[in-house]
């Protein structure tokens, strides 16, 4: 997340854990201009073919794309940083039968409420909705 935040782009990182990290990312959604190189979808391509025991950790509760490659891919377990922010899918995740952990990260939660503060057209860009 602050690899991101210092390139200018949306602060969140991801990874895909086993037994080890076996891929991680940040959201380079700015940064290269795509609309689906979120933490999230840069961990899964850093990690390649999975296996059923992986787990994911998240900055913040992931967006409904991001959601919908951890429903795809059945990942069954989310640690995620924060949910203040952002609630994104969370209840959609639980129900489907999702594990969702979420420890309550102070920098994380910090380091969002600024992005958002600074650069409120990025992330509601970033999450997909209009600004108020």
């Amino acid at each position: 997340m602050r690899k991101s935040y210092s390139e200018g782009g949306v602060p969140i990182g991801a990874a895909i854990v086993s037994s080890a990290c076996i891929g991680q990312g940040h959201n380079q959604r700015v940064q290269e201009a795509s609309p689906i190189l979120h933490g999230e979808t840069a961990a899964l391509k850093d990690a390649g073919r999975l296996k059923a025991e992986v787990y994911r950790k998240s900055t913040m509760v992931p967006c409904s794309m991001c959601s919908g490659a951890i429903l795809l891919y059945k990942i069954p377990r989310l640690v995620i940083g924060e949910n203040v922010n952002f609630m994104g899918d969370e209840d959609l995740l639980r129900s489907r039968g999702v594990e969702v952990v979420v420890v309550d990260d102070a920098e994380c939660k910090e380091l969002m409420r600024r992005f958002i503060a600074e650069k409120p057209e990025e992330w509601y860009e970033d999450i997909g909705e209009i600004p108020p």
